[in-house]
């Protein structure tokens, strides 16, 4: 049953579905993951596959940048692929002080200057939070020594804009980390009675710009978050 974003028919994804932003990124993890992986849909570049992680079914596809990207593959997922839970794996500019590049955050909610979830529930301010089973289940992977962190970070639809004070009164706040689809994934979820997570490798922090990953570092540096994520995904 493929739809206008997704060429891929009932049953080519499994219940659990990585979802870098990057297509690159879901070929590679699939690459790493399934022994057995087979691509499922190439819609635009946008390159989904689907194979078995230790004998169980696993599902990895590229969302895109930003939140409007990311609603338009999540909802498709849910509403016509019967998918149950979505994991994003990426990465994240660090906010809070205490958090280093190379660090990793479990995003429980997310804030958001984004108009994407303000039309769910006219005249509520929409709570965009992960579920609690998923986020337990990743931060239970965490071995001793891993730097993981739990809380929120903010889904912003800009990039580059800049506002004054703004990271500030965020880290004053407790946000952890800056993503750009998280929010929106956490509407949708609640829209379907679904599950979403993201969990993201911090790779450079917007105070402190002195030990930032490289361009090469950010596509490799990612081990721990995607083994949470694959925790949270067949948990």
């Amino acid at each position: 049953m493929a739809t206008p974003h997704i060429a891929a028919e009932a049953g080519d994804f499994a219940p659990a579905v990585l979802m870098p932003g990057d297509p690159r990124r879901a070929q590679r993890i699939a690459e790493k993951l399934l022994p057995d992986a087979r691509l499922v849909t190439d819609v635009r570049g946008m390159l989904g596959f689907t194979g078995t992680y230790e004998g169980r079914p696993l599902s990895v596809m590229g969302s895109g940048m930003g939140q409007p990207s990311a609603t338009i593959y999540v909802t498709e997922l849910f509403r016509f692929f019967d998918v149950q839970r979505v994991i994003r794996v990426g990465t994240t500019g660090g906010i809070a002080h205490h958090v280093q590049v190379g660090d990793v955050i479990v995003a429980t909610g997310a804030h958001t200057d984004s108009a994407m979830n303000q039309h769910r529930i006219p005249g509520i301010n929409f709570s965009a939070v992960a579920s609690f089973g998923l986020a337990r289940a990743a931060v239970a992977a965490a071995g001793e020594g891993d730097r993981v962190h739990v809380g929120t970070i903010v889904s912003r639809d800009h990039f580059y804009l800049e506002v004054p004070g703004l990271t500030e009164n965020l880290a004053r706040y407790g946000v952890l980390g800056v993503d750009m689809e998280a929010a929106a994934m956490y509407g949708v979820a609640a829209e379907f009675g679904r599950e979403a997570l993201t969990v993201l490798t911090v790779s450079d922090h917007l105070l402190d710009h002195s030990d930032d990953m490289t361009a090469e570092e950010r596509e490799s540096n990612f081990d721990l978050a995607l083994r949470l994520a694959v925790a949270a995904a067949l948990s």
